[in-house]
């Protein structure tokens, strides 16, 4: 304890103490003052000015958090997509070549961008060189392939299914549901469904999608409505449903590209399209695994998409 004199109200001096808890007090408030002020002037500073350095790894922040979110959504929807190309690409290969497609996944997915964010520098590049290795053997592959397909439809003996559009200029948002289990626009229920829905307006042309013959024509007003079956060489049978106008006959031999009727509303249609269905020997194929060859490639992925996504079918 301190002491010092002091002068009073009544002009006289006498002694002031000081506790030490008084001195102890101020000694905390000044320290706590001037580091509330350090930390201040420093939050300040850090805020208000910026090396080129930080502004530089500012900026590259931001746009990971902007370009990683998106880049995830896109491998989700390339591997969805992979995946359903694979098994495509199997089904195609089996219907026309009658054997395994070859595997042509000699490398791992693209789980590493799921952890990029999390990897160094060296990592990135490594996987980077290591995805390009893969993607030049995997592009070996594919050319080996296609020199097969060449071949084995060069043979004669070779058959080919019904691989042509049955419409011209048919764009793949005109896709709708393909083979599956599809909810039915009447009954609100989940039904099979046989073919492939392609949207286009009434009175839009239909053509025979290989040579082949008339082997049946139905008019009704139920089910699948006016329909053209048409045989075709390998077992191969092709469906023409829910048509307006028939242009041909039973019994009538047809080549590739001739006209065979006009989109309608006949049977049991939502609304205007072509029921397009492929079967060979009795079973049903899936029409979207023929149609690689009339459409260009990213039209086809878009028209797998469409065709597996959609849930209701219009008959």
């Amino acid at each position: 304890m301190s002491s010092q004199y002091i002068f009073d109200r009544d002009f006289r001096f006498r002694k002031d103490k000081t506790s030490v808890w008084t001195i102890v007090r101020k000694i905390l408030l000044f320290f706590l003052t001037t580091l509330s002020l350090a930390i201040l002037y420093y939050v300040i500073f850090a805020l208000v000015f910026s090396t080129d350095e930080e502004r530089s790894l500012i900026q590259e922040n931001r746009m990971y958090e902007k370009v990683f979110p998106e880049m995830n959504v896109k491998e989700e929807l390339l591997s969805d997509v992979v995946d359903g190309l694979v098994i495509k690409d199997d089904m195609i290969y089996e219907e026309i070549f009658h054997t395994s497609a070859p595997d042509m996944d000699p490398g791992s997915s693209l789980d590493f961008l799921m952890g990029i964010d999390s990897a160094g520098d060296d990592d990135i590049v490594k996987h980077s060189a290591s995805r390009l290795k893969i993607m030049e053997r995997t592009v070996g592959a594919v050319e080996d392939n296609f020199r097969d397909i060449f071949r084995l439809v060069a043979s004669e003996d070779m058959v080919m299914p019904p691989m042509s559009n049955p419409m011209n200029g048919f764009s793949f948002a005109q896709t709708g549901a393909s083979v599956g289990d599809r909810i039915n626009p009447f009954y609100k229920v989940q039904i099979r469904h046989d073919g492939l829905d392609m949207i286009a307006p009434a009175g839009e042309p239909v053509y025979a999608s290989a040579d082949g013959k008339v082997s049946n024509i139905i008019r009704s007003r139920k089910g699948l409505g006016n329909v053209v079956v048409i045989e075709h060489d390998g077992g191969y049978v092709t469906r023409y449903a829910h048509l307006a106008d028939i242009e041909v006959r039973k019994g009538r031999k047809i080549r590739k590209g001739d006209r065979i009727g006009y989109v309608g509303v006949s049977g049991n249609s939502f609304a205007p399209h072509l029921h397009y269905e492929v079967l060979r020997d009795t079973l049903v194929l899936d029409p979207v695994n023929f149609m690689f060859a009339s459409v260009t490639p990213e039209d086809y992925v878009n028209m797998l998409i469409l065709s597996a996504s959609t849930g209701q079918s219009m008959d």
